[in-house]
């Protein structure tokens, strides 16, 4: 896709709406083959970004989940230990020599790859999903760099492995900690941000089809207004989608139709208990009359 706006269509028409700001970084990021670190507030479509960018480019998509204590052996890969055991065994029985047991046993046969390691092993481009890379331990970042800038990972057992195909690599960051300076310089940027009105009222109606105009409006206007509350937990895209599709599925097209309806179904956008009660139905209420 040479145009920017290509891609931007494309994504679309899978049910993405991204802003020209992230189009073009995406664009790029393809174009170049440069890992695309992607921050935002939880809930903004960081990661939804990858799944549709695998379905557009029709290629695997491969997620690696960082959380606290993420290490190589998680992440890189490590050696079939057991399966290393029982071949030591069975040469050992047959007089094999230790350095031809060595050998063997540390060769790609007893390598378990692990998501970094398979992304630069696939035949076709996969989609590399590096998810919440602020949640991993900083010392988790240095494993990272050399495979984000020479898309090759070192196993001192076997040497270098390069890249068979470059991998489209997404990362994202909820922004719980700073990124290292050597992680950063190494990717494209784009920050993702809450949509503007018209935005969300796009992908509103993209992913649900049949909503009425009238009452997608006033799920957009309910929750960009609720999204300036003082709340622990802002409703992201994800909790707008469930909103419009617990509202429809009990036949609901008018949003102040019913108080105790519309205060029940907020479930699927408050997720504390602090936040649901600093939304009372009168709040609510006085919100959805707002939006209409």
């Amino acid at each position: 896709m040479k145009d920017y706006r290509a891609l931007q269509a494309c994504l679309k028409t899978l049910g993405y709406v991204a802003s020209d700001d992230l189009s073009v970084a995406l664009h790029l990021a393809l174009q170049l083959q440069r890992p695309l670190l992607l921050e935002g507030a939880a809930g903004v479509g960081k990661t939804e970004v990858a799944r549709v960018l695998s379905k557009a480019r029709e290629t695997q998509l491969i997620r690696l989940q960082c959380y606290e204590g993420l290490d190589a052996a998680q992440a890189i890969y490590e050696w079939n230990y057991q399966r290393q055991l029982l071949a030591i065994r069975a040469a050992a029985e047959r007089g094999e020599d230790t350095k031809g047991i060595e050998e063997r046993i540390f060769s790609r046969d007893y390598l378990l790859e692990r998501p970094l390691l398979q992304a630069i092993t696939q035949e076709v481009s996969p989609v590399l999903l590096i998810d919440e890379i602020d949640r991993a331990d900083e010392e988790f970042e240095a494993f990272l760099l050399e495979m984000l800038a020479e898309y090759q990972i070192t196993v001192p057992e076997l040497g270098t492995i390069q890249a068979v195909s470059k991998p489209i690599v997404i990362l994202t960051s909820n922004g719980t900690r700073d990124l290292s300076d050597a992680l950063r310089r190494r990717c494209l940027f784009a920050y993702v941000d809450y949509p503007d009105r018209t935005t969300e009222l796009a992908i509103l109606k993209a992913r649900c089809a049949g909503i009425e105009d009238r009452l997608a409006e006033q799920i957009v206007g309910f929750v960009q207004t609720l999204r300036k509350e003082d709340l622990e937990k802002v409703p992201g895209i994800a909790e707008t989608l469930d909103f419009a599709a617990a509202l429809m599925g009990l036949g609901i097209g008018d949003l102040i139709h019913d108080p105790a309806i519309l205060q029940n179904t907020l479930t699927t956008l408050l997720k504390t208990q602090s936040d649901r009660a600093a939304i009372p139905t009168e709040v609510a209420q006085r919100i959805a009359g707002k939006a209409a």
